[in-house]
C-alpha cells in the first residue's frame, strides 16, 4: 500500500476543527458525516406526505438541498450540532426547514431558514432562545421578501447600535454592508404590517419615532454642527479642551465637538475622564445644543447613501414609524441580515 495514500498531516486554527477525509468523516459523537445526513433525510422522507411521482422527485431534491446546506454550515461553524441528530425537538425543527424548503423551493428562505436552525443547536436546553427560534422557524416562511426585509430594517435601526463607528464614511460603510440589500424592498403597504402583526413578528403602537430622530440619537456625534472653542471656557466647564472629551467637527473644521456619537457613550466616557458633575452637565448641553435638524441629518444621510431617500420616504409613510418587533421579529429581523452580511452580533445580545 502507499503510505503517502494513509498519511495525513494537518494544522487547525485555535477552537478551528480539524476535518480528514481518508473514508467517512466523524464529525461529532462517533457519528459520520453520511449517518448524520441519512438521519436528516430520513425525517423528511418519513414525515412529508406523498406526492405524485414528479413533485415528489422535487421534493426529495430540494429537501437534500438544504440538508446539505444545513449539515456543511454545521460543519464549519457548529460541529458540535451534529449530536442532535437523534433529538425529537430539533428533528422537528428540522423537518420544518426541510418541509418549507421542498414546499417553495425559494433559495432565500432556504438560507434564511438554515442560519435559524444552526442558531437552534447553539441551544440544546429549552430555554427562551430554543422556543424563540423554533417560533421563527414556523414563521419565517408565512412571510414574503419585503417583509423580511421590514423585519430587518426595523430591527436594525430601533435596536442596534454599532460603537465602532467614527466618521460619516464609516456609517456609510456599515449601511452598505448590512442595510442597502433591503432599502429598496421595503414599501408602505399597510397589508404588510397588518400580516406582520398577525404572524406575531410585531405589533404598530400609538407613539411613533422618526428614522432621523433614531439617527440623530444613535449616531449624535456623526450629525453636529460643532462650536467655537471659546465656549468651553466661556461656559467655565474646568476640564477645558480635554481632547479625549473635543475633538475636530467632522461637520465643520473650523469648530470642535464633543468626542462621542451618543448620551450613552459621552457617560461612558466621562466615567474614563474622570468628568466633575457640573462640568458633565456642560458638556451635555454643548453635544446637544449643535445637533443638526431632522432635514438636516436626512440630508447628510442622504449624501452618502442615497439609498436612504426611498427609507425615509417609506419610514415616514408607513406604520414603520410607530412598529416594534416581538422575540421573534428580532429573530427573523436579525437572520435576515445576517445571512446577507454574514457576520453579525450574537442574538443573544436581544434575547435572554
Amino acid at each position: 500500500m502507499d503510505q503517502r495514500a494513509t498519511d495525513q498531516n494537518q494544522t487547525a486554527q485555535q477552537n478551528g476543527t480539524a476535518i480528514q477525509a481518508g473514508r467517512d468523516v466523524v464529525v461529532y459523537g462517533g457519528m459520520s458525516y453520511s449517518d448524520v445526513k441519512d438521519a436528516a433525510l430520513g425525517v423528511f422522507e418519513a414525515n412529508f406526505y406523498r406526492l405524485s411521482s414528479l413533485a415528489r422527485q422535487t421534493a426529495e431534491q430540494r429537501a437534500e438541498e438544504v440538508t446539505e446546506k444545513l449539515l456543511e454550515r454545521l460543519l464549519r461553524e457548529h460541529p458540535e450540532g451534529f449530536a442532535q441528530a437523534n433529538d425529537p425537538g430539533f428533528q422537528h425543527a428540522l423537518f420544518t426547514v426541510q418541509r418549507d424548503h421542498a414546499r417553495t423551493g425559494d433559495d432565500n428562505l432556504g438560507d434564511l431558514l438554515v442560519d435559524l436552525l444552526v442558531d437552534r443547536t447553539r441551544h440544546p436546553q429549552r430555554d427562551i432562545m430554543q422556543i424563540v427560534l423554533d417560533e421563527s422557524l414556523n414563521t419565517a416562511p408565512k412571510l414574503t421578501e419585503g417583509q423580511l426585509a421590514v423585519l430587518s430594517v426595523v430591527f436594525l435601526f430601533k435596536y442596534t447600535q454599532n460603537q465602532g463607528i467614527g466618521n460619516h464614511q464609516m456609517l456609510a460603510t456599515h449601511l452598505d454592508r448590512v442595510l442597502q440589500p433591503f432599502a429598496a424592498k421595503v414599501q408602505k403597504n399597510h397589508a404588510w404590517y397588518q400580516h406582520l402583526e398577525f404572524t406575531g413578528c410585531g405589533a404598530a403602537g400609538l407613539g411613533e419615532i422618526s428614522l432621523e430622530s433614531i439617527l440623530g440619537a444613535t449616531y449624535q456625534g456623526l450629525f453636529l454642527k460643532g462650536f467655537d472653542p471659546s465656549e468651553v471656557s466661556g461656559r467655565g466647564i474646568t476640564v477645558g479642551l480635554e481632547p479625549r472629551l473635543f475633538m475636530s467637527c467632522l461637520n465643520d473644521p473650523s469648530k470642535i465637538q464633543v468626542r462621542t456619537n451618543s448620551h450613552e457613550t459621552l457617560e461612558t466616557l466621562f466615567d474614563q475622564v474622570a468628568v466633575l458633575a457640573e462640568d458633565r452637565q456642560k458638556i451635555k448641553g454643548l453635544f446637544d445644543e449643535t445637533k443638526m435638524s431632522e432635514s438636516e441629518i436626512r440630508a447628510k444621510c442622504v449624501e452618502y447613501c442615497p439609498y436612504m431617500a426611498h427609507l425615509f420616504e417609506v419610514w415616514s409613510d408607513s406604520p414603520m414609524k410607530n412598529f416594534t418587533l416581538t422575540s421573534v421579529g428580532i429573530a427573523i429581523g436579525h437572520a435576515n441580515i445576517k445571512k446577507i452580511a454574514g457576520e453579525f452580533a450574537d442574538l443573544a445580545i436581544w434575547i435572554n
